[in-house]
């Protein structure tokens, strides 16, 4: 399958310069540079939402061997800003081949890189940024544009990802308000599996006018940068905690934290894979799916907040909850796929029985 061949180069801004292949279009892009080592599922980890801004490389040698479908996007469209992999497939079993879906949508990729020493010198130094231009091979300029990037930090990117006006998705059930801070459409997927009335409102809506169509509880969703980034949302939350229960995913973890005076940390790597083990208060192990830069620092939360879980392999924590005031959150993402199973099942049933009926 015929694709357009052209010169791409990746610059970091520690100098190092990594020429390729480009695919997709002619273009440019900067930001943050994150790995993330799932095997499979790379359209819904290139359109979740949580990478936007952000240069997505891929840790598995080989991406896109059974093509593009979009109806395995998490989201209305790709986010990440710029893709890296070691090698494209370009005769997958299913059409249209990944290369075609990149230069149908204006999407700018790098592949025949060396992504494991990359993530190799990633986990060792931590992420940074990098920039990556495709229709040339100026490595000069790739790093120029990587120094002078924005760290994530700084950036508001939750407002072009999130609704863009309120919606509603009938249900029989307990009514819910989701505030969109980038939604997986897994996320609602797994609420609608419950029966739940869905109210979704997006980012910046006060609590008053989310509370006006009397919710039984508010639900906080993944969403891209730096907590402390969204104000907005950290006002929301604090005007509703204690009123009606609260709960989060990912994003929505970190924001809840910060709601009640809690501080993140900053991981070196990042959690991004369907690999990650999450260990439980009981003792028992679950092999999650993770998206996420940051963790919300357990020795900063208030009194009444008590940590549950926390990575197996780094000790950071994954998820708390404060009963006094119905908060139940975790940082990886039990819905992943919004199959009824494995971890789906028993955290989403866990706050939906948490969440009063009308």
């Amino acid at each position: 399958m015929w694709y357009k061949i052209m010169k791409a180069v990746l610059g970091l801004e520690d100098g190092t310069i990594i020429t390729g292949t480009g695919f997709g279009v002619e273009g440019s892009a900067s930001g943050e540079l994150v790995v993330t080592l799932v095997s499979t599922g790379y359209m819904e980890a290139l359109s979740d939402p949580s990478v936007s801004g952000q240069l997505l490389m891929f840790g598995y040698p080989l991406v896109g061997n059974y093509g593009a479908n979009k109806d395995q996007l998490q989201h209305e469209k790709v986010h990440a800003a710029g893709t890296i992999v070691r090698e494209l497939c370009v005769h997958p079993k299913h059409q249209p081949t990944l290369g075609e879906f990149f230069e149908d949508n204006g999407l700018i990729g790098i592949e025949g890189v060396d992504t494991r020493m990359l993530t190799i010198k990633l986990r060792e130094q931590g992420v940074m940024r990098a920039a990556l231009i495709t229709g040339s091979d100026d490595g000069y300029k790739a790093v120029s544009m990587a120094q002078t990037a924005p760290v994530q930090e700084t950036r508001e990117l939750i407002p072009g990802v999130t609704c863009k006006a309120p919606y509603h998705i009938e249900g029989k059930g307990k009514k819910i308000a989701v505030l969109d801070l980038g939604c997986r459409k897994s996320i609602l997927t797994s609420l609608k599996n419950r029966g739940a009335d869905i109210y979704v409102y997006p980012y910046g809506t006060p609590a008053d006018v989310i509370m006006a169509e009397k919710p039984s509880a508010l639900f906080l969703t993944n969403g891209p940068g730096y907590p402390f980034a969204a104000p907005k949302a950290i006002s929301c939350v604090k005007d509703i905690l204690g009123t009606i229960p609260v709960h989060g995913i990912c994003m929505g973890t970190e924001i809840i934290a910060a709601a009640l005076g809690g501080q993140v940390e900053k991981l070196r790597l990042g959690h991004r894979g369907a690999s990650q083990p999450v260990k439980f208060s009981d003792g028992t192990v679950a092999v999650t799916f993770q998206g996420h830069g940051y963790a919300v620092v357990g020795d900063s939360l208030p009194e009444g907040c008590e940590v549950n879980c926390i990575n197996a392999n780094d000790g950071t924590v994954e998820g708390f909850v404060n009963n006094d005031l119905g908060v139940y959150c975790v940082q990886f993402h039990p819905e992943h796929d919004g199959i009824y199973d494995g971890v789906e099942k028993p955290i989403y049933d866990i706050m939906y029985r948490g969440i009063p009926d009308a």
